[in-house]
């Protein structure tokens, strides 16, 4: 470790250092097992689950894109029951050794949030906090984004809140980001999570068909890093509640960018399909630009950026 303090408070989870994996791109953490010490990171973030398993979407799922990747996974869970059940104990352990677990919450409807985020708060006492998925289609509102007015996200957020103690984070659409922010704080939100994938299309000029099962997918890697970028620091302008930086972070000058738009935590997302020990690398890197600053504390540097 470098002589710079990289802990940190997010939304009151005391994280030694910055450092979280988006969910969907690092399973359940024990899969990484072989490649990382996942207990250097200071968070993770589970894929996420729903109440009960969902199938997700057909194959194919993925495909590359220039400067990314694309996917229409679907969100494909065992359910929180299997979840718990499978990963619990490497969970815990990973706590005990000081990296905090954040578990993320699926649904198609407020109820099914609700219901998945009960059967999270009873049967994993291990983890730090929960993080909201948002962006889930509403299946009763023609399969738009939960999230995707602030009205939507606030109903959520006003349902979920009674349901647990724990913080309750939100992983935001990358739409209408200020003003859907503010109404989440309203509403009790303890952090957010800025961005999530941005909707795209990859067509093979071949076959005249989508290159993945469906015609959109979420589009992610360095390629939308500095939109991503933009958007933490419209977020931080607009809210007090802290904010996880999340959109191709690659090297630990992509974190350090987060960090001095306003971010409190950054969460390595596509890096880890490249390379799966790429976040530990990237917390390394981070903490060497930190040295660089000649700063005690990797807190001098939150929100440092200089218009």
């Amino acid at each position: 470790m470098g002589k710079v303090s990289m802990a940190v408070d997010f939304a009151g989870i005391k994280l030694k250092n910055p450092i979280n994996t988006a969910a969907g791109t690092f399973g359940q953490g024990w899969q990484f097992t072989n490649f990382m010490d996942v207990s250097e990171l200071g968070a993770i973030t589970t894929k996420g689950c729903a109440a009960e398993p969902w199938p997700g979407n057909p194959k194919p799922r993925m495909t590359e894109v220039p400067g990314g990747m694309m996917n229409s996974v679907g969100l494909q869970n065992p359910g929180v029951r299997a979840f718990a059940e499978e990963s619990g104990p490497y969970l815990a352990d990973l706590t005990d050794k000081g990296t905090a677990v954040i578990c993320q919450v699926a649904g198609h409807s407020v109820d099914e949030y609700v219901a998945a985020l009960e059967l999270f708060d009873e049967l994993c006492p291990w983890a730090a906090a929960f993080e909201i998925n948002v962006s889930c289609p509403n299946i009763s509102a023609g399969g738009a984004a939960m999230g995707s007015t602030p009205e939507g996200a606030a109903e959520v957020m006003r349902a979920c809140r009674p349901v647990t103690k724990k913080p309750l984070l939100v992983k935001m659409a990358p739409v209408r980001l200020p003003e859907i922010a503010r109404a989440l704080e309203a509403e009790g939100a303890d952090g957010l999570t800025v961005i999530n994938s941005i909707p795209g299309m990859a067509i093979d000029v071949h076959t005249r068909r989508s290159k993945i099962s469906r015609p959109t997918g979420g589009l992610s890697g360095p390629l939308l890093h500095p939109i991503a970028v933009r958007m933490v620091w419209e977020v931080c302008q607009a809210v007090d509640i802290p904010v996880c930086g999340v959109g191709g972070v690659m090297t630990g000058e992509d974190a350090a960018e987060f960090i001095l738009a306003g971010a409190t935590s950054v969460a390595v997302g596509m890096a880890s399909f490249v390379d799966p020990a790429a976040s530990v690398r990237i917390l390394h890197e981070l903490e060497e630009w930190a040295e660089s600053q000649g700063v005690s504390s990797i807190n001098e540097l939150i929100g440092a950026f200089e218009c």
